[in-house]
């Protein structure tokens, strides 16, 4: 019997995002801090499962690694889905859209690590240098000297998910690019993110957020000296 393109696109679908939550649930936060320490860095500083409380709870070469990790399985969840959908013949839209969200919930829900996970910075810019790579680096130009001047990420990652869905719009302006996809994307991830920010915003507005380099408290004895 002849499979129909629905029944095709609708195996697409699921496959894609099952792979990409799958792979969006491997926590790197937890995964270096349990190699590194024996430990699980969601009991220190921010209880958050991200590269900044990894860097200030363990150190730099720990951070890094967190970093590479969970930026890196966003690029994958998209080249997969994208890889899906067109052995499946799926052209209707991007997979990129699909893999990019169910990648983003893997990581902020993980199901390996009782979907407590991180904040979605570092897998939101992996999405994003894929399926929108010029909107990336215009954000990377931005932002690089806000942290360097700052030493506040909270603060370039909440800015940045402000300004992610006008960038967006901009440049698929500029580009004559179709914008309904692109700039709904960018405004549900500028949400998620943001959302997820919420007690940084409100010590931000309290002037208590703290920097990168400030004093570290509440933390486990096996910190690196790096």
């Amino acid at each position: 019997m002849e499979v129909s393109q629905t029944m095709l696109n609708v195996g697409a679908c699921v496959l894609a995002g099952v792979i990409a939550y799958l792979l969006g649930s491997i926590s790197f936060a937890i995964i270096v801090s349990r190699i590194y320490a024996h430990d699980d860095v969601r009991k220190y500083g921010s209880k958050n499962a991200g590269m900044t409380n990894i860097l200030r709870t363990y150190g730099k070469m720990p951070a890094f690694f967190t970093l590479l990790g969970d930026f890196l399985k966003g690029v994958l969840a998209v080249v997969i889905g994208r890889w899906i959908f067109s052995i499946f013949g799926v052209t209707e839209f991007d997979a990129g859209y699909l893999a990019g969200f169910f990648a983003l919930l893997g990581h902020l829900y993980p199901i390996y690590f009782g979907f407590k996970g991180g904040k979605g910075v570092l897998t939101s810019l992996g999405i994003i240098l894929v399926v929108n790579p010029l909107v990336f680096f215009i954000l990377l130009i931005i932002f690089l000297p806000v942290l360097f001047i700052t030493k506040i990420v909270s603060l370039v990652s909440v800015t940045g998910a402000l300004l992610y869905p006008f960038v967006t719009l901009i440049v698929d302006l500029c580009l004559r690019k179709p914008l309904l996809f692109d700039f709904l994307f960018a405004a549900l991830f500028s949400v998620i993110v943001i959302f997820k920010h919420r007690g940084n915003i409100q010590r931000l507005i309290n002037g208590t957020e703290r920097r990168i380099g400030d004093k570290k408290t509440d933390i486990p004895q096996t910190e690196s000296k790096n």
